[in-house]
């Protein structure tokens, strides 16, 4: 299907096996990259187990310790661009996002979606086992961004998205400085203001059953300065 699924992944052992194994029994053939930030409790042996299985289908970047989201997953674009790709998904390793739910994001910039984002809260919540202040944070995250930069997305920090490669080609990576969950709202923003179709696809968002979440008081941070950053680029024309 010419289609592949970026993973960046930091102590994802328990969960990077079976989500592996999943994406790959999904119909249309999927491939896989999984860009891993030198995890020390063994998720790169646990992704080499699952590639000797589907050597044709699943890859593995190995970086030297924990830089971050945002670089993660630019160097896995990278990759995967200079591979041939013609859609590029990108997606959580620990089940927080459905697997299934893949193909609904491929299908969605094959009917005219430039940039499917798998959506939390289009046309409704959709969240399973989230303590009340996650999802005030978030869903406030989505007012606050909408508000500053005029985004026409509800759930600006999905990190279950598909893009055509035409969207990645048309950003600046270098430029891209965002790393942490503000860089899933700069990959969208950057998106729409070169004139992308950006598609919401309602999905079922699951708390993880297995690690640690990599949410933090600096990641909030970073985005809430982020969003004014944006603007004022977009205003200056300089995205």
């Amino acid at each position: 299907m010419c289609a592949v699924v970026v993973i960046p992944t930091y102590n994802e052992a328990r969960n990077i096996g079976p989500i592996l194994r999943q994406v790959m029994a999904l119909e249309g053939g999927l491939s896989v990259l999984v860009v891993d930030d030198g995890s020390p409790d063994g998720t790169a042996e646990g992704v080499r187990a699952v590639m000797e299985q589907f050597p044709e289908r699943v890859g593995l970047i190995e970086r030297d310790g924990k830089q971050g989201l945002g670089t993660a997953y630019l160097a896995g674009f990278r990759q995967v661009l200079a591979e041939g790709f013609e859609y590029i998904c990108e997606m959580d390793a620990d089940f927080s996002h459905d697997p299934n739910d893949l193909t609904l994001l491929i299908e969605a910039c094959r009917n005219g979606a430039d940039l499917a984002i798998g959506s939390r809260y289009k046309g409704g919540v959709r969240v399973v086992d989230w303590p009340l202040s996650r999802l005030i944070l978030s869903y406030g995250a989505g007012v606050y961004t909408r508000i500053i930069t005029r985004l026409p997305v509800r759930d600006v920090t999905a990190g279950f998205k598909c893009f055509r490669r035409e969207v990645l080609e048309a950003i600046d990576f270098d430029s891209v400085k965002s790393n942490g969950y503000s860089f899933q709202i700069e990959m969208s923003y950057r998106a729409w203001k070169r004139g992308f179709k950006l598609v919401e696809v309602p999905i079922v968002f699951t708390e993880r059953a297995e690690g640690q979440s990599k949410m933090n008081k600096s990641i909030v941070r970073e985005a809430m300065r982020k969003v004014w950053e944006l603007r004022w680029l977009g205003f200056r024309g300089r995205l």
